[in-house]
């Protein structure tokens, strides 16, 4: 992968992300961290990504948070190293428990309504919400079985 190419694929990480209300810093280190063969240290992810250490910290911080990042302490030093996890694996499934607690903040919308259109309505998008979950868990346990 050519330079030019990597840093079209962080920028448009970085882009599906923010679509996602995360902040473009946090999905540009994503992207990074995908085609990074190594952990790497925030020290070279800000130098690469041209973005300030307290930027790369917390986009590492949220990306932890979600499962999609692994923090890596270096014995005896205060340098962190910084990889990958999970893959799109554990971003689909951080989404599929949004859905789902959306879900259930539906159901629940549901139940403060009388029979009509603002039912019917409420349960359209659960059945949405419920089919994406039901059909991307079936689509990630297929994939984990091939592997």
């Amino acid at each position: 992968m050519s330079g030019a190419e990597r840093r079209a694929f962080v920028l448009s990480v970085g882009d599906l992300l923010a679509s996602w209300n995360l902040p473009h810093a946090t999905g540009r280190v994503y992207g990074l961290l995908l085609v990074s063969e190594e952990p790497i240290s925030l020290d070279t992810i800000a130098a690469e990504l041209e973005l300030s250490k307290g930027a790369v910290s917390t986009a590492v911080r949220q990306l932890d948070s979600w499962g999609l990042a692994r923090v890596i302490p270096q014995p005896g030093s205060r340098r962190l190293l910084i990889e990958a996890a999970g893959g799109i694996e554990a971003l689909l499934e951080a989404s599929h428990a949004r859905a789902r607690t959306l879900i259930a903040a539906l159901r629940q919308g549901e139940e403060l309504v009388n029979p009509g259109p603002a039912r019917e309505r409420l349960r359209d998008v659960i059945g949405l919400f419920a089919g994406y979950v039901e059909v991307g868990g079936e689509l990630l346990a297929r994939h984990r079985q091939e592997r």
